[in-house]
């Protein structure tokens, strides 16, 4: 839980600091424990770090896995629901290698489905892979949800998933890890040219 906490901390707290440096909103998105997701202070938390001028509404994104929301699926519907009223966007991570049921998943208020890299690593030429994405993508999007790919190490794979309507993308293809202060570098707007000085 401390450590949990402390990673949300931060990333609000480098969504602030960004913000003051004058640079457009990001949305950031953090993997919770399956302890910590469904720990009766999660809203109460959620609500301290967004009241105290950290990430703004629709800015943080929280990662939770299939397993997690299967454990008690009615009190998962409901925090669910609380956090889309408090402006917290939630992401099902590593979708596919879980064990949930289709009946729950169109309960579940998410916004995003990401498909677990060892999918997208065979595209577009294991057959397999290639059917389960799209799949994937497909019912997401019936669903009103947005789909992220994970793990897109070649343009073959974007190519791929762009042509099947994937929305988002993430993997070495794009850039390899980076801390926060290397972030400035790839989400600061390109600089303007300063205008000639007149003579």
């Amino acid at each position: 839980m401390p450590i949990g906490n402390w990673v949300l901390q931060s990333a609000c707290a480098a969504q602030r600091e960004w913000r003051k440096q004058g640079l457009p909103p990001v949305r950031v998105s953090v993997n919770l424990s399956a302890r910590q997701f469904l720990h009766d202070d999660l809203i109460r938390d959620i609500r301290g770090l967004m009241g105290d001028g950290g990430c703004a509404p629709g800015s943080l994104e929280l990662e939770i896995t299939e397993s997690m929301v299967m454990r008690d699926p009615d009190r998962v519907v409901a925090l669910l629901r609380e956090l889309r009223h408090i402006g917290v966007r939630v992401s099902i991570d590593d979708f596919g290698t879980g064990h949930s049921s289709l009946a729950y998943l169109k309960r579940f208020p998410v916004d995003s489905l990401k498909i677990d890299h060892s999918f997208i690593a065979g595209v577009p030429d294991d057959l397999g892979d290639v059917a389960i994405t799209h799949a994937v993508i497909g019912m997401a999007h019936n669903l009103g949800m947005k789909v992220i790919a994970e793990g897109v190490e070649t343009k073959v794979q974007r190519d791929f998933l762009a042509n099947q309507g994937c929305d988002e993308y993430q993997g070495y293809f794009f850039s390899a890890p980076v801390s926060a202060e290397e972030m400035l570098a790839l989400i600061a707007p390109p600089a303007r040219k300063s205008a000639p000085a007149s003579s």
